[in-house]
């Protein structure tokens, strides 16, 4: 297994790099739209849909949406403005679940999620990208998610005894929440001195960061909860050795979209 997540892993990441960091404008939109579409065809699985038809009918769809959110930029405050309302109760979802499970368990439910998950994250990364420093900012967001998660493992098996969220993933910890969070603040730091911010910008940086963190967190049990729901292990095995794509980009679903809601509001 692990050979097999090595050799996939070396295969993608020269893929991803390029994609993000060299493609622009419709380019790079495509090749998000790739990986978003990817993700609902496995989101369909998660919904109770098994047949072939029905989940890459509902890429389709999926596909469809991103392409006109595309040619309708207009319509990026309002999606990443839905994003931002549905990981506030997202949040209270996974907190509550499994009682929660009443009030988003009907296919139709789970079919609606998916597209509040999947195109704020496509619209989010397409607006960060136009920003002038796009490919740091979007590394940015990606460096703070990464370091919560390498953060959150080794300080979860050092001292985690306190259940994040039981029901939904056991294995999570309030300690390793808490060292994820340690982490990425650091970074954040060391990024600020780096860059001279000053002290204002110091505490916005590290507010902004706390956010991230704590919404990827959510963004990864969100996944989690739907995929006990419905009794599913990985999200597919698009991936080798990793699962699905989904199990891949789960904490960036939620924290892209907040990322570039937060950027609006410190130019703003």
């Amino acid at each position: 297994m692990l050979k097999q997540r090595i050799i996939t892993a070396l295969i993608l990441l020269p893929i991803a790099l390029g994609g993000f960091f060299l493609l622009e404008g419709s380019g790079f939109a495509l090749f998000i739209g790739l990986v978003v579409s990817l993700g609902a065809w496995e989101w369909a699985r998660l919904a109770g849909f098994t047949a072939q038809a029905f989940r890459v009918g509902y890429a389709a769809v999926v596909a469809l949406m991103l392409f006109v959110m595309y040619i309708l930029p207009g319509l990026a405050p309002w999606v990443l403005g839905a994003s931002v309302i549905w990981w506030a109760l997202a949040t209270w979802l996974v907190l509550t679940y499994p009682h929660s499970s009443e009030r988003w368990s009907s296919a139709a439910s789970k079919l609606v999620i998916g597209l509040l998950i999947l195109l704020p994250a496509w619209q989010g990364l397409v607006q960060i990208k136009q920003y002038p420093l796009g490919n740091w900012l979007i590394m940015a967001v990606m460096v703070l998610v990464w370091g919560a998660d390498i953060g959150a493992y080794f300080s979860g098996r050092a001292f985690g005894k306190r259940k994040l969220a039981p029901q939904v993933s056991p294995g999570k910890s309030w300690e390793g929440v808490y060292g994820g969070l340690a982490l990425s603040l650091v970074i954040t730091t060391l990024v600020a001195l780096f860059r001279d911010w000053t002290v204002a910008q110091l505490f916005k940086g590290l507010i902004g960061a706390a956010v991230i963190v704590f919404i990827s967190v959510v963004g990864d049990l969100t996944e989690s909860m739907f995929k006990r729901q419905s009794g599913i292990k990985d999200s597919s095995n698009l991936l080798p050795g990793h699962g699905g794509v989904l199990d891949r980009i789960d904490s960036l679903t939620a924290a892209v979209p907040v990322f570039a809601v937060l950027l609006w509001m410190a130019a703003s």
